[in-house]
């Protein structure tokens, strides 16, 4: 029976399987990037053929990178517009910095008592490279590197895949708010506190400060959206 069905012609038609992955894979990584950068602004529409005529490929890999965003929350699919790049509102800032709080300050809670010497040194760059820096396009990256290199000391995978998805989703917002308040500044003094804190051993400070740090960054970035809403 087994061999019948081996040997009988299936009736659909076959793809292949390792071109559409990899096609998917490239438009996704492109318009994730275009997006957290800002470079697609919220409401942007998504239509699944001009994109599939500039990366030179079928709808069927658009698709499924238009649906991997979505589950991402960085695309949202609206009726009668189809998926656009998703907006933010600021009750939902409000609900994303509050978790961020949570998990990335008993995060980094954890990370302090196992921090190595070249963790601290890597952090230590970063934090350099931040304050010294005068391009906005590089801010968010660096700012995301400083942190996430002190958190992924507590060996902790699932949390930082947590933190990495939510970071993903307001990351072009963080971005807006270091470049067009006064966040540069304020971030680089709160960044240097939270790295001694970690030299120091002090794992509850470096807690409660990248807790005051987020706090921070997120009524900043409220006052932000509220007064481009006014506008």
């Amino acid at each position: 029976m087994i061999t019948q069905l081996i040997d009988k012609k299936p009736n659909f038609e076959a793809t292949d399987v390792s071109q559409t992955a990899s096609a998917s894979s490239i438009v996704f990584d492109a318009l994730r990037k275009a997006i957290i950068e800002g470079d697609l602004p919220d409401g942007t529409p998504l239509r699944q053929e001009e994109l599939a005529r500039m990366f030179n490929t079928s709808r069927i890999p658009v698709r499924e990178a238009i649906s991997r965003l979505e589950q991402q929350g960085l695309v949202a699919t609206q009726r009668y517009k189809g998926a656009v790049v998703s907006g933010i509102s600021t009750d939902e800032v409000d609900d994303i910095f509050d978790l961020r709080a949570l998990i990335e300050g008993e995060v980094i809670k954890r990370a302090v008592p196992v921090m190595s010497a070249e963790t601290i040194q890597a952090a230590r760059s970063f934090c350099d490279q931040f304050t010294a820096s005068s391009s906005p396009s590089e801010w968010g990256d660096i700012n995301r590197n400083f942190h996430c290199k002190l958190y992924e000391a507590a060996g902790l995978p699932n949390h930082m895949n947590m933190i990495n998805s939510i970071l993903d989703r307001i990351d072009r917002y963080l971005r807006a708010q270091l470049a067009l308040t006064e966040g540069m500044e304020r971030a680089s003094i709160e960044h240097e506190k939270i790295l001694q804190a970690c030299i120091d051993g002090e794992s509850d400070l470096a807690k409660e400060l990248t807790k005051r740090h987020i706090e921070g960054a997120k009524i900043s970035l409220i006052n932000l959206l509220q007064n481009r809403i006014k506008e």
